[in-house]
């Protein structure tokens, strides 16, 4: 009997998970090595006396990857996992007046949008989710289920005879400009140009493509009971159960090669693992800066600082709250978005005025029951990624926290709370959480037309050495960074000449093994 071919995984965020569940389903010997306590990677949570709070993604979208992951695996992904629609998908507010809601129900939306803006803007909004449609359909099958590296191989792979539908993408145009072109009214300018930040970009500088996330909404937003770490969890449940191993509080020190290929790492105790490939499932930079090794450094490219995707400033905490009607997922937006981002890439530094995101994991869509001691909140404000190179100054985050909770009570939100319950996280807490990065949370900005097609692929530079990750395509958020997972698999059991009975490079849909048929916050 042939032995198993060994895959160790470095990582357990998303894209390892995905890719472990997969490896470990077609009977290759999967080892997870994760040098936190507990699987999840961004997808994360901090504990404030007795309770664990989401610290990072807090939505899911795109619910049929992990169906499609799970099927594929012989799991069912309902029966792992308690998962409930949200009807309202996030609340926004620019002052203490009034608020708008938009809806899992498309004509709700628009409903809610004319009566906030006028019967013109909420006309406008269906044609602009027509369009947002429009361009995921066109992206989805050649693009987010496939590698794609250059405009002429979307191109080849949309085809020819639909070469209108990939010019309707709108790939030169910037999201800013492109959302002028559909509204009126700038707060719901500024409320979609907010989808460029689910990529850690600024909707001045990101490609119009970007409308697509509204689909991605539109197509369900679900809440995960018992919070986002529930689907890391879960994941790592059903890779164990189709026989992946693994180890936590185990941290790779270095990635090992013959000179030809990748054979193996060497862990910080100094154990070594051989193996017939590795997968890492941390952002490519830590790879490139050498935080893996000398051998491993050539394996993919660096990138500079200032291609970096947005950081940020989170304040988790248990607090009363009154005033504002809190939904689960709040906006509350700043009153010049233009110099926030200005802040941010141009001047490097905290905006001066930031929106701020605010997630109240005890609510449901409306408001909910409150709990009477004070319920989990998770305060979010976009930073510039330099916690390893200019780390803020405790004058600078007090400023900050000044600005964000003042705007929180200009629209009517008042919250009672306390430094004994509160965690803080900065751009170098989540250096130090994801080195290599700075604090970037989302690999690199999605700045320009080309930027897309500049994420690393599943393969790199050195055989059997694989990447996946929301830093590498087909980007970021958890249904995204688990699809690069799913490539990473494919890839490898290609290169491995797997006998697998149908493993295609990209991902297909239809019941056969990749049907991998967005917020991140921020």
């Amino acid at each position: 009997m042939q032995q198993a071919r060994r895959v160790l995984i470095i990582g357990a965020g998303a894209g390892g998970l995905s890719a472990a569940l997969d490896l470990a389903a077609q009977g290759l010997d999967v080892t997870v090595l994760e040098r936190a306590a507990t699987p999840g990677g961004k997808v994360r949570q901090v504990a404030i006396g007795d309770l664990r709070l989401d610290a990072g993604p807090t939505v899911l979208t795109m619910r049929w990857v992990f169906e499609s992951l799970f099927a594929d695996a012989g799991l069912d992904f309902a029966s792992a996992l308690a998962l409930d629609r949200a009807e309202v998908l996030a609340r926004h507010a620019w002052d203490g007046e009034r608020h708008l809601d938009l809806h899992g129900e498309l004509a709700r939306s628009a409903d809610a949008i004319a009566a906030f803006a006028g019967p013109d803007e909420g006309r406008r909004f269906l044609e602009f989710s027509a369009r947002a449609k429009a361009i995921y359909n066109t992206l989805e099958g050649p693009f987010i289920r496939s590698h794609c590296d250059s405009p002429l191989a979307l191109t080849r792979a949309v085809g020819l005879h639909r070469f209108g539908d990939l010019w309707r993408i709108t790939p030169f145009a910037s999201l800013w400009r492109a959302l002028g072109s559909h509204f009126r009214d700038p707060r719901l300018r500024q409320l979609f140009g907010r989808y460029a930040t689910y990529c850690g970009s600024s909707p001045f500088a990101a490609p119009a493509t970007l409308m697509l996330v509204a689909h991605v909404e539109q197509d369900g937003v679900w809440r995960v009971r018992g919070g986002m770490h529930r689907l890391a969890v879960a994941m790592a449940s059903a890779a164990e159960q189709r026989g992946a191993r693994f180890r936590y509080d185990c941290e790779v020190a270095e990635i090992l090669t013959d000179g030809q290929r990748t054979t193996g790492v060497r862990l910080a105790t100094g154990e070594e693992l051989q193996a017939d490939a590795v997968i890492v499932n941390a952002d490519p930079a830590a790879v490139a800066s050498g935080l893996f090794g000398a051998a491993a450094q050539q394996a993919t490219r660096m990138v500079t600082p200032a291609r970096r995707s947005l950081s940020a400033v989170t304040w988790n905490l248990v607090a009363r709250s009154s005033g504002f009607p809190l939904s689960r997922h709040n906006v509350f937006f700043s009153s010049d978005y233009r110099a926030e981002f200005r802040d941010i890439f141009q001047h490097r530094r905290l905006p001066q005025a930031p929106t701020v995101y605010v997630c109240a994991q005890d609510r449901d869509d409306e408001s909910g029951a409150v709990p009477r001691l004070g319920e989990r909140l998770l305060c979010l404000v976009n930073a510039p990624p330099d916690g390893d190179r200019y780390p803020l100054s405790a004058e600078s985050v007090t400023t900050c926290e000044s600005a964000t909770f003042a705007l929180l009570a200009r629209c009517g939100l008042q919250l009672k709370r306390s430094p004994e319950q509160t965690v803080l996280t900065t751009p170098t807490g989540f250096h130090g959480l994801f080195p290599g990065t700075g604090g970037a949370l989302y690999g690199p900005a999605s700045h320009g037309w080309m930027a897309s097609f500049q994420r690393p692929g599943a393969r790199s530079r050195i055989p059997g050495l694989y990447l996946a990750g929301g830093s590498t395509h087909p980007g970021p958020g958890v249904p995204m960074a688990a699809l690069s997972g799913r490539l990473a698999a494919a890839s490898l059991l290609t290169d491995l000449g797997s006998t697998r009975r149908s493993y295609p490079a990209a991902i297909a849909g239809g019941t056969s093994m990749p049907s991998v048929t967005t917020a991140s916050t921020g």
